[in-house]
């Protein structure tokens, strides 16, 4: 840390999301209740993606209250953590944009090309999909190492 803290400065945030690592996104039920979800990501041009199903609670939550918070974290033994408070909007069109986002956010978190296909092809029999655009409104970093 450059600050002699324990946070993060945004370089060292960007490296950080640019592994392939596990978000745990918190939306509100209608009763304010958090839901917990665990998500793939990609990280860019200051946005955060992801996808989801039409028919899932998280879309039916972020639909009705679009704020969201997600914590990425390294896992043990190592003691990093991102946090991202911000609103999300919706792409639910078939735009290429679209499509080389969702391939991309796959194949980041499969060894091969083979994989990531044969994970898509399940994920599409689950029925039409959405995918989350995220607006960081706060990011905190914390390297605890």
């Amino acid at each position: 840390m450059s600050d002699g803290t324990n946070r993060m400065n945004s370089a060292q945030a960007q490296a950080f999301l640019d592994a392939p690592r596990h978000a745990i996104a918190a939306v509100l039920r209608p009763d304010g209740t958090p839901q917990l979800s665990p998500i793939w990501f990609l990280y860019e041009d200051k946005r955060l993606y992801f996808s989801i199903g039409l028919d899932s609670a998280k879309y039916r939550q972020l639909s009705r209250d679009p704020r969201i918070t997600l914590c990425i974290d390294a896992g043990h033994p190592d003691a990093r953590a991102v946090s991202i408070s911000g609103s999300v909007e919706f792409m639910t069109d078939e735009s290429p944009e679209r499509a080389d986002l969702e391939w991309r956010i796959l194949r980041r978190y499969h060894e091969s090309d083979e994989d990531a296909h044969r994970w898509e092809a399940s994920v599409a029999a689950e029925g039409p999909s959405a995918l989350v655009v995220v607006s960081p409104e706060r990011i905190i970093g914390w390297d605890y190492n």
